[in-house]
C-alpha cells in the first residue's frame, strides 16, 4: 500500500512546481510506485484477480497519460520515460 509519506515523497520528486500534484508527470509518478507496490503483493498472492483487475486499470491509465504527454510535449515525455525507466 503507498502511504502518505511515500506519496508525497513520489510527488516531490516528479512534481513540476512547488504546488504540483495533477500534471501528467506527477500522475506518471504516482502510478509507476502504485503498480510496482501492487506487482510486488501479486508476487505473493498469485490467485488475487481483484488486484490484478486493478493492476491492470493502472497500467492503461499510466499508458493513457503517456500519450497525451507524447502528443502534447514530447521533450517532457522523453525526460518522464528516460527518468522513471519505462518502455514507450
Amino acid at each position: 500500500m503507498l502511504t502518505a509519506k511515500k506519496k508525497s515523497q513520489v510527488i516531490k520528486k516528479a512534481q513540476i512546481h512547488e504546488k504540483d500534484t495533477g500534471s501528467s508527470p506527477t500522475q506518471i509518478a504516482i502510478l509507476s510506485a502504485r503498480i510496482d507496490d501492487l506487482a510486488g503483493h501479486l508476487k505473493k498472492h498469485k490467485k488475487d484477480n481483484h488486484s490484478r483487475r486493478g493492476l491492470i486499470k493502472m497500467v492503461a491509465d499510466r499508458r493513457s497519460h503517456l500519450k497525451y504527454l507524447e502528443r502534447n510535449d514530447k521533450a517532457l515525455h522523453a525526460e518522464i520515460v528516460k527518468k522513471m525507466k519505462l518502455s514507450s
